[in-house]
């Protein structure tokens, strides 16, 4: 099948009813602390059932990782979007897990492109977390609705952690990955893919897709990703950010996975609503979104086909 093959089948409904489902109705967050009346699971429990079983449904391999978080504690005298303050040591652990999907290659299967997504919502205040991260979330469930009907040559395979309760279990996952001395030669992770405008550029209607980098072999691999808008003649701005090494991404790269981008709508991250109780559903611009998991899907397709040859130029 051609890239348009693939990413012609991206689709915006069902984007946006996975997206009101993680951060709406049924799940209006996706945290620990947080159970639905009458709901013995927290919504985060309830969030990795929902990926789980969607993953299951649509043919792919799931594994369950079992592990256990501490909630932020919030502190409000600290900057507002940066609330978040370091669980104590006698605070309560929670049970919950990382989410491993696979989509196992036809020709290469030993060869593995990697995406991920935190999927959790802020666990220090009351945020649904739409762009951060329910859209990473849902971005990776439309890749996995699709790529598993027509798996690639090389294996997609695709990690939903946690981000917003400690410690990060990225981190814990790209370690097994090192130790198992998996053949990843790609990381992506998708997090608040279309999200980060400032409210001026949200009202001129502004397209964008951002690969933000932190290493010289993420470096090839993020210029490949903006040129990607073109090639596929989608209609979007795309942006280069250089970062430190951080986020879900940078737990690959500290693991020993260099070749790592993080998928964002821009940089830096201008989102008034970021980290508050205004990061809604309603607000996420579904048109942009449907256009970056265009993006992300048909890189991905290119690079399971071909390789690194694809970037490493």
């Amino acid at each position: 099948m051609s890239i348009n093959g693939f990413i012609n089948q991206v689709n915006r409904d069902e984007l946006k009813k996975n997206l009101f489902y993680l951060s709406r109705d049924p799940l209006p967050f996706r945290t620990v602390l947080y159970h639905r009346p009458w709901h013995e699971r927290s919504s985060l429990q309830e969030a990795d059932d929902f990926i789980a079983a969607y993953a299951r449904e649509c043919g792919a391999e799931v594994n369950v990782i079992p592990n256990k978080v501490k909630p932020f504690r919030c502190n409000p005298s600290k900057p507002l979007h940066h609330w978040y303050d370091a669980p104590q040591e006698d605070d309560p652990w929670y049970d919950t897990a990382n989410i491993e999907v696979i989509i196992p290659g036809t020709e290469i299967p030993e060869e593995i492109v990697q995406l991920a997504s935190h999927k959790d919502s802020p666990s220090w205040i009351n945020s649904p977390g739409a762009y951060d991260n329910a859209v990473g979330t849902i971005c990776n469930l439309e890749i996995i609705r699709i790529l598993a009907a027509s798996p690639q040559k090389r294996t997609v395979r695709i990690l939903f952690c946690n981000e917003e309760h400690s410690p990060w279990h990225s981190l814990t996952y790209a370690t097994a990955c090192a130790q198992r001395k998996d053949k990843i030669i790609a990381v992506l992770n998708n997090d608040s893919v279309s999200g980060g405008l400032t409210e001026e550029e949200r009202a001129r209607g502004i397209k964008r897709y951002c690969a933000s980098w932190s290493t010289p072999e993420g470096k090839k691999l993020a210029d490949f990703m903006v040129s990607r808008a073109a090639a596929y003649g989608l209609e979007m701005e795309t942006k280069l950010h250089e970062k430190t090494v951080n986020d879900d991404d940078g737990m690959f790269i500290k693991a020993g996975f260099p070749c790592a981008v993080m998928n964002i709508g821009s940089a830096p991250y201008c989102d008034k609503e970021y980290h508050l109780e205004g990061d809604i559903p309603e607000r996420v611009d579904l048109d942009n979104l449907t256009l970056s998991v265009k993006l992300i899907l048909g890189a991905v397709c290119e690079i399971a086909d071909a390789g690194t040859k694809v970037f490493d130029i």
